[in-house]
Order: structure tokens, then C-alpha cells, then sequence
């Protein structure tokens, strides 16, 4: 039986949704399960026949007459029998302590479930509804109203006796009733009234649309959204109702309430059952379809929506069909569809079936994105809902993600989800990449293996090393660059190294990675051979980091030959380490890489290398003669002589004429300038830089021969040297070319020089005013003599201590003070006063400015 139970609620489960295609990417917005458990064994026996719902129990009422209360698993907490016939509908307050019931047979019961309180009454005709006060457990809300033909209000007076009255009779039987707060709805073959048990009152009447159905086999379905807000469903038509209150002008004989209907629609199927939902609407719908084969019309399983409504239509949010026992006997009227108060629970009742209907939590919405197989989605949801999920962990969707997207073949992305899965769990690591390992993908987990937190084996990452090593060199070296040595057994990877290269020794690319593996393990010194041996870039890097300067003192030819830059820039950085000496020695053989050397040397630091400046004329002479006049300007150090003689021999005329003028002889490095260069421009640069009148006059007598030579001399030297010197010692009659120009820019360069004079002598006179005026006013001003001077000769104070006394004081431009009588007498010849402090020996800042009398 249990089996055949689990069955049928897979099959349920399975086909809840076949109204939607299979391949349909929505998601339902309800979940289903049957109640089973005590109901399983009453529907084998019996059928339901209606059912109401409370927040802490349900009441099952069957067509046997029993009535059930159930918890909300389905057991069997309690057990009435009330009628021998069908129990046509029971009704709970809102406490849930008291009950109505009421049978085909006319019997109507309402009792108290946990006290003796009870009312019985049989009618002669069979009681199609009931329903109780929802605040029936209040003495002063005792009240409830039946309905068969006429609907009926029983009242408890207060001698606890009970009265009835009549609400409505005349318009057939009463086949549906709800009783919200104050008011009570009820349906009969005419429509729906509205009664306000407070003000005793009929407040309207919506008819019914379609008369044409009969109105016991398509009843009305009732529910109350909220106190003022009411739901009519009638065969295919839905209303929603709102109860409002009338403006007290309008009253007049009227009732104080009125409705208005806000929405009005149809739907495509007959209505069994209808629940608010929010703002949205759960609808029970019974299906006729026509078969294909016959034509014939046959009861298809029933439907529960979930619609929004709006004004005069409404929009479908979801649509499933239902799979219920029996559905293919059921009529309209068989089916039910009852709600939960406090939370969104739907049960759909039908004679020998209860389904219940929930609102799809986190886990559904998880479960179902992990059946589309959307594990992006479903990964991303439970981290989001971690802490609501129940019945879903993220490492198992994780895990479930990564075996999906390996089947799919999509290695990379799933060793990439592995980094924001595996986390930290290194168990959990190591197992997935072995599962690489089995399908022959470890190059796709390499990238993203740990390497701190968590350390995975060794063997782990070995193992992925060898892959490589075996397949590819290029990747294998760059997990050597990427990876910490730590991770391995760095031994075991050099042995592994050494053994392919036993077969490719000039493979650029191992031999590289081996010098990185020498390096982890603190080999520097093969390291060190395999770089230079390679010429590579990282050697200089190598040896700054490890300090392997001692390493490298015989190794400075091969690191010059390199890169002589980067070479020479780390020995002059470690000039500590390696000496200025052993560089020079070991580059002795290599003149060209020991001037690179020495020059940059120079260029730091002019002194330091002073011992090697004469070894570096004749460096400079072979390798690099545009540097060598400056070095001589430069070094203080190098011996003039031999620069000279090295010169002579070279024949370099530049730096032979700088030598003979540094070492005194001018007129030969002119001589030579005029000679050897032919420059008459360079020539006249010298003779100024000389500022020597011998000079000008060598060259003068050199060129007055020469034409060209004048001219450039009549062009110079009119700022140096008298023109009319040169201009009355040439020929008469020799055609000198530009001469015309030439004496026109010697006016010109003689009439510049008169302005500057006089621009530079008015400049002089507007000075000399300027500071004469500043002189004079600062003169002028007074001096504060008080009690703390003292005379400069006598060094007593300079004022007497009885200011009635008379008294003589000279004070002087200086500040120094002196009493007129400690002054010498001035001399006949020399009548002006001065400061004998200041010595001063003509009239200026220290002569006399002030002499007091008193």
C-alpha cells in the first residue's frame, strides 16, 4: 500500500505540469503534494465530500457521515460520526474551538470541540450549508445560519435558548455561504446576497450570469479576500466585489453599505474553487475536453491557476493540471478548494483525492533550476539564501556544477568554478583534480590549484608538473614561474628536468626552467652557469637578489659580453663587493669592454678612477675618440705629455691643439689651427678665448696674405682688436672678397658699441642719483641717543647723570658716540671730524653728522 502510495505521488509530482510544454523554461509557481498519512486510509473507504481548514487542524467531512480532524499531515486526531448520509459542509470560527455541521438528512450540529457546549436541530429537508459566527466563542457573537431552502440565523438569547429567523427564502436552495466579520455572503439560484448582520440589513444582490447551468451540479464559489472585499466565482464568470460605505446624503431609505463591482472576467473553464493570493487569485478549474477519436466530451484533470485580475480581464501567472484519483469521474461540484489563513496553503479536495498546493520556497526554486539544469543559477541562489535553505547545501550543488560541466566537456570553465566551490578544502581539492587526472585534464585544473591557503600534497602538484613536462615545456615553465618552489619536491622535478634534457640538451626552455628549479633550491651557483650560458636577461636580477657577487669575479668578461651596460651599471653599485681593481684585471684582456667600464666611471665620478687615466687616453684614442677632448677637458689626472704625444701620433688635430694650449703654447696651437685645420673661424674662437694681443697679432700676420682669411678676420674681430690694424696693413689693390659687407658690419659692430656706452653710462648716472638721494635721507635721519650709550673713548655714558649740566656730544654716520671733548682738536689742514673707531680717512659714513650742545 505504501508503495503504491509513493507511486501515485510521483506520478502527481511528474505531471502537475503537462498544461505547459515539457521543455517549458518557466518555473511553477506552486508545488504539490498529497495529504496521506489517516487520509489515505479514509478515502480507501470512504470519500470526501467537503473539507475547512484552520491554521492548527483540518476538518474532513465524507460522504459516510464522519467527520475527521486531522493535523496538517494527514493523521487522524479526532473522529465524529454525526449522520448516517453525506456531511454537506463544516464550518470553524476563528478560534478553531468550535464546530457546525450539516448533512444531507437535515441534521445540523454545532458544538463546542473542547467544551460541552452543543446545539442539535433536524430540519425536514437536507441542510446544504452552515456556517458559525467567526467570533462564535464570545457569548455575545452566539449566532449561525443554515441554509437549505431558506437561510436561517440562529441566535443564543440569554436565557441560552436559541432563537432562529429567517434572512432569505423564496429563490431556491441555499448552496453557499461565508461569514467574514460582520457579514455574510450566500448564493442561491438567483445570485448572491449580502447581509450586515449589525444594522440587519440586505446590502445587495449580484445575479448570476449564466442561468443556464444548473446551479447544483456548477455551484457558487465564495471567498472573502479581506473584510470589505468579496470573490464570485460562477461557472465561468469571476467577480470581485467590494463592500463600501454609503455617504450619509445618499442614505435616505437605503442601506448603509453598498457594493461595487470592481472586476469582472471570464474564464476559460468552469470555476470549482477560488483563494486570494496577495493580490493575485488561486482559481480551481473543473476541464471538459473532446476527445479526438469520438468527438465525444470526457472530464480531463482539473486545473489551479494562479491569475492577477484587472479591471475587466486578468493575466495568467501560472496554469498546472492537476492529477487527482478519480478525476476522470468527478463533476464541478465535486471538487473543492480550500485556504490557510495564516499561511499560503491550498487544498484541493475531491472525492477520493486531497491535494495540497504551496507556495515554492528557496529550495523548490533550487530544486528546479538544478533539474533544467541550471547550475549557474541554482549556485548562485542558495548563496544568496544560505541561511533560509534547508534541504540544499552549496558544496553539493557546487560539486553537482562541476561533474555537469566535465560531462558537457567543458574543462576549463569547470576547473575555473572549482576556485569559488572547493574554497579551502584541500580533501576536497585533491579529489577533483584526480578526477581531472582520470579524463586526461590536469592541464585545465593547473591554473587554478591553491598555493597558499590551502597547501594541497606534494604529490598533487608534482603530478601535474610531470603532465606537463611530458607534453608541453612552455607550460611547464610557466607553473615553475607561477608556482612557490615549496609546493614540491624540488629535487625530484630538477632529476625529472635533467633526464629530458638528456635528450634535447639545447632546449632554451628547460634549460631556463632548470635554472629557476637551481634558484628554489638554493643551487645559485648552477643557476648562475645556466643563465650566462643562455645569455639571459634574469642573470643580473639572479645576482642582486642572492648576493652572488663572489660568484662572479671571473665571470665579468661573460656578463660584459652580455649586456656591458647592465653589467657596468651593477659593478659601479657594488663597487664594495667587487673592486674598481679586479674589474680593470679581469678586463685587461678586453680593452674595448674596459674602456666601457672606466668610462662610465669617469662619468660618475672624475677622481675615482684617477690611477687609470692615462690608461684611458689611449682607450679613448681606439674605441672612442668623440669622447676623448672632453675626457681631457674633464680629468685633472691625466698627464698632458702623454696626451700629447698620443695625440701627435694619431694625428687629431682637436684635441692636439686643446693639449698645446692647456700646456702654455698658444701660438703653436694656433699655428696649427691655421695650418693643419684651414679654419680661419675656429682660428678667431681661439684667439678670443686666449683674450692674447701676440696672438691676434700671429694670426693677423698669418692672413694678410690670404684673402679669405681677411674677411673673416674683418667680420670677428672689430669687438676685439682695432680694425684699423688689420685694415692698414693689407695691400693695396688685393681683392678681397666682401669687402664692402665686411667694413659696413665693422661700422655697424663700432656704432652698437657707442650705444651700449652711452646706454650703460645712463644707466651709471641714474644709479649714482638714485643711491646719492638714499645715501642723503638715510643721513638725515635722527639718532636715538638715551642713558645706555657710552662715549667710545671714555666709555662713560654718553649723557651726564645731572641733565642740568651742560654738555657737548658728537655723534658720527657710524653710530659711534664720543664726547666732544674726548674728540682731537681738528687740524687746520683738515677741519672735518671722523670716527677714530672707524678710521675713516675722507668724508663719508664715519664723519661727524650730529653735534650736540646743551
Amino acid at each position: 500500500m505504501a508503495e503504491a502510495e509513493e507511486q501515485e505521488t510521483r506520478s502527481l509530482e511528474e505531471s502537475t505540469d503537462e498544461s505547459e510544454e515539457e521543455e517549458s523554461e518557466e518555473e511553477p509557481k506552486l508545488k504539490y503534494e498529497r495529504l496521506s498519512n489517516g487520509v489515505t486510509e479514509i478515502l480507501q473507504k470512504d470519500a470526501a465530500s467537503c473539507m475547512t481548514v484552520h491554521d492548527k487542524f483540518l476538518a474532513l467531512g465524507t460522504h459516510y457521515g464522519k467527520v475527521y480532524l486531522l493535523d496538517v499531515q494527514g493523521n487522524i486526531t479526532q473522529k465524529f460520526d454525526v449522520s448516517p448520509v453525506k456531511i454537506s459542509q463544516i464550518s470553524l470560527d476563528e478560534s478553531g474551538e468550535h464546530m457546525g455541521v450539516c448533512s444531507e438528512d437535515g441534521k445540523v450540529q454545532v458544538f463546542g470541540l473542547y467544551t460541552g457546549e452543543e446545539f442539535h436541530e433536524t430540519f425536514d429537508c437536507p441542510i446544504k450549508i452552515i456556517a458559525v459566527h467567526p467570533h462564535f466563542v464570545r457569548s455575545s457573537c452566539k449566532q449561525f445560519v443554515t441554509g437549505g431552502k431558506k437561510l436561517l440565523l440562529f441566535e443564543r438569547s440569554w436565557m441560552s435558548r436559541w432563537k432562529s429567523s429567517v434572512l432569505h427564502e423564496g429563490e431556491g436552495n441555499i448552496r453557499s455561504v461565508k461569514w467574514r466579520d460582520h457579514l455574510i455572503a450566500w448564493a442561491n439560484n438567483m445570485g448572491v446576497k449580502i447581509f450586515d448582520i449589525t444594522s440587519k440589513q440586505r446590502i445587495t444582490n449580484v445575479p448570476r450570469d449564466d442561468i443556464s447551468l444548473r446551479p447544483d451540479m456548477y455551484p457558487c464559489s465564495l471567498c472573502w479576500k479581506d473584510n470589505v472585499t468579496l470573490i464570485i466565482g460562477w461557472g465561468t464568470s469571476i467577480k470581485i466585489c467590494s463592500v463600501k460605505e454609503r455617504h450619509a446624503g445618499e442614505m435616505r431609505d437605503l442601506p448603509s453599505r453598498y457594493v461595487e463591482i470592481v472586476s469582472q472576467f471570464e474564464m476559460e473553464f468552469y470555476i470549482s474553487g477560488l483563494a486570494p493570493l496577495c493580490d493575485q487569485l488561486v482559481v480551481l478549474s473543473y476541464v471538459k475536453e473532446v476527445s479526438e477519436k469520438t468527438d465525444k466530451e470526457y472530464c480531463a484533470r482539473p486545473r489551479l491557476d494562479i491569475i492577477q485580475p484587472l479591471p475587466e480581464t486578468c493575466e495568467e501567472i501560472s496554469s498546472d493540471a492537476l492529477t487527482v484519483r478519480g478525476f476522470q469521474e468527478n463533476e464541478c461540484r465535486d471538487y473543492h478548494l480550500e485556504c490557510a489563513e495564516g499561511e499560503p496553503l491550498f487544498y484541493i479536495v475531491s472525492p477520493r483525492d486531497v491535494v495540497v498546493a504551496k507556495e515554492r520556497d528557496q529550495d523548490d526554486h533550487i530544486d528546479w533550476l538544478l533539474e533544467k539544469k541550471k547550475y549557474e543559477e541554482a549556485l548562485m541562489a542558495a548563496e544568496i539564501s544560505q541561511r533560509t535553505i534547508k534541504r540544499h547545501k552549496i558544496l553539493d550543488i557546487g560539486l553537482a556544477y562541476i561533474n555537469h560541466l566535465v560531462e558537457k566537456g567543458e574543462y576549463d570553465m569547470a576547473a575555473r568554478k572549482c576556485l569559488r566551490i572547493l574554497g579551502k578544502n584541500a580533501a576536497l581539492w585533491e579529489y577533483e583534480v584526480y578526477k581531472f587526472k582520470e579524463i586526461r585534464q590536469l592541464k585545465a585544473i593547473s591554473p587554478y590549484l591553491p598555493r597558499g591557503d590551502p597547501v594541497l600534497k606534494p604529490l598533487i602538484y608534482e603530478m601535474i608538473l610531470h603532465e606537463f613536462l611530458e607534453s608541453d615545456y612552455e607550460g611547464f615553465a610557466t607553473l615553475i614561474q607561477e608556482w612557490p618552489g615549496s609546493l614540491y619536491n624540488t629535487s625530484v622535478i630538477i632529476q625529472a628536468v635533467r633526464d629530458h634534457l638528456k635528450k634535447d640538451g639545447h632546449n632554451r626552455t628547460l634549460l631556463k626552467t632548470l635554472a629557476e628549479l637551481y634558484t628554489y633550491d638554493t643551487n645559485y651557483g648552477s643557476a648562475l652557469e645556466i643563465y650566462l650560458t643562455l645569455r639571459h636577461k634574469d642573470v643580473f636580477k639572479l645576482i642582486h637578489k642572492h648576493n652572488l657577487f663572489s660568484s662572479i669575479k671571473d665571470k665579468i668578461v661573460l656578463l660584459m659580453d652580455f649586456d656591458s651596460e647592465k653589467a657596468v651599471d651593477m659593478l659601479l653599485d657594488n663597487e664594495d663587493k667587487i673592486s674598481i681593481k679586479k674589474v680593470v684585471e679581469e678586463l685587461e684582456n678586453r680593452p674595448e669592454l674596459q674602456h666601457v667600464y672606466l668610462h662610465k666611471l669617469f662619468k660618475r665620478d672624475h677622481h675615482k678612477g684617477q690611477c687609470y687615466h692615462e690608461k684611458q687616453i689611449s682607450l679613448y684614442a681606439e674605441y672612442d675618440r668623440p669622447n676623448l677632448l672632453p675626457f681631457l677637458r674633464d680629468s685633472t689626472h691625466c698627464p698632458l705629455e702623454k696626451a700629447l704625444e698620443i695625440c701627435q701620433q694619431r694625428n687629431f688635430v682637436e684635441e692636439t691643439v686643446y693639449l698645446l694650449s692647456r700646456m702654455g703654447n698658444s701660438r703653436s696651437a694656433l699655428k696649427m689651427i691655421m695650418e693643419e685645420l684651414h679654419d680661419v673661424d675656429k682660428a678667431i674662437e681661439f684667439a678670443k678665448e686666449q683674450d692674447d694681443a701676440e696672438l691676434w697679432e700671429d694670426l693677423i700676420l698669418y692672413s694678410i696674405d690670404k684673402p679669405p682669411f681677411i674677411t673673416g678676420l674683418l667680420n670677428n674681430i672689430g669687438t676685439h682688436v682695432d680694425p684699423i690694424l688689420l685694415i692698414h696693413r693689407i695691400k693695396e689693390g688685393m681683392e678681397i672678397p666682401n669687402l664692402r659687407d665686411s667694413l659696413v658690419k665693422i661700422l655697424q659692430d663700432y656704432n652698437l658699441q657707442i650705444l651700449l656706452r652711452e646706454g650703460c653710462k645712463k644707466i651709471l648716472v641714474a644709479d649714482s642719483l638714485s643711491l646719492l638721494k638714499k645715501m642723503h635721507r638715510t643721513q638725515m635721519k635722527g639718532v636715538l641717543v638715551d642713558e645706555e650709550n657710552i662715549c667710545e673713548s671714555c666709555l662713560s655714558p654718553i649723557l651726564p647723570s645731572d641733565a642740568a649740566k651742560p654738555f657737548s656730544m658728537v655723534v658720527f654716520h657710524c653710530r659711534h658716540m664720543f664726547h666732544k671733548e674726548c674728540l682731537p682738536v681738528p687740524s687746520m689742514n683738515s677741519p672735518a671730524q671722523f670716527c677714530n673707531i672707524c678710521s675713516a680717512k675722507t668724508r663719508g659714513p664715519g664723519s661727524g653728522i650730529l653735534e650736540l650742545k646743551k
